[in-house]
């Protein structure tokens, strides 16, 4: 069994915002593996079922970003799994826009829910896989919706227009990194995921 975790915020006000593209990758998932009953347990919304042949439970915790740890650790004492089995799909502003990188551990990078995972599995080995949506300029606010140059609130607006199908083909690339690694292992997920040259960004 394998503990998949998309992060992001419950609400339809933060479903199209880049803060939530870990929980597009869980519902692209579900709908590769035609999981199609919804359960609610753990402070999350959970799909069960067959992935590739592995056994997963695909997971939304509900309890918004910044609070993400306690749930995803309930889930993993429930099933009687450890941070070894789990995978965690969140979104990047250290990386460019559109691009996919898988890690095997590391820290949190300054990203709130994966601090808050972290602190609640008191680890930093586990699986994740990010979704880059680094603004043009980072540094200048252009490219922020012309709203704010800050980035904890460039997150939760919902992503242009005309971004929209970079992101759902980030959101397509990072479920396949998440197949791969569960076929073949993180090391080839890495392989093909992490060498890939740096995508252009969107115009803003």
């Amino acid at each position: 069994m394998r503990l998949i975790v998309g992060l992001g915020n419950p609400g339809p006000e933060y479903v199209r915002t880049p803060h939530n593209l870990g929980f597009a990758v869980v519902e692209r998932l579900a709908g590769l593996a035609r999981i199609r009953t919804r359960q609610h347990r753990e402070h999350s919304l959970l799909w069960r079922g067959r992935l590739d042949q592995t056994e997963v439970l695909l997971a939304q915790p509900q309890t918004y970003m910044n609070l993400s740890g306690p749930a995803v650790a309930g889930l993993l004492r429930s099933e009687g799994l450890t941070p070894a089995d789990l995978v965690v799909v969140s979104d990047e502003v250290a990386l460019p826009w559109g691009m996919v990188r898988v890690r095997e551990r590391g820290s949190a990078g300054g990203h709130r829910g994966l601090e808050s995972v972290v602190a609640a599995l008191g680890t930093e080995d586990f699986i994740r896989v990010r979704l880059g949506v680094q603004p043009p300029d980072a540094h200048t606010g252009v490219g922020l919706h012309g709203r704010t140059d800050d980035l904890s609130e460039y997150v939760t607006f919902p992503v242009p227009e005309e971004w929209r199908p970079e992101a759902e083909r980030m959101v397509e690339d990072a479920a396949e990194a998440v197949r791969v690694i569960l076929r073949e292992g993180t090391g080839r997920a890495m392989a093909r995921f992490n060498r890939r040259a740096t995508p252009a960004p969107p115009v803003a």
